[in-house]
């Protein structure tokens, strides 16, 4: 199963607010600390190391498909 890249939180903006508040109080080191704590619970959720190394390839963006659009840089669903 390929990595999901259409919008699947409920939510997304509260979920992002959420993220925000959580980091607050936080320096940058401490968001950034927290950033892997949060990455590494949810690869571990994933578990599967396929999808894990498909999103590592599309966040460093080498990766998009068939598209060819990056995050940030033209279209696509993230």
């Amino acid at each position: 199963m390929p990595l999901t890249r259409t919008p699947n939180i409920p939510d997304p903006d509260g979920f992002y607010k959420e993220l925000m508040d959580s980091q607050r109080e936080m320096d940058e080191a401490q968001a950034a600390a927290m950033n892997a704590r949060l990455v590494l619970l949810l690869a571990n959720h994933i578990g599967d190391r396929s999808i894990l190394a498909e999103a590592i390839q599309i966040a460093v963006g080498r990766s998009w498909g068939a598209s060819g659009a990056l995050p940030g840089r033209g279209t696509g669903p993230i």
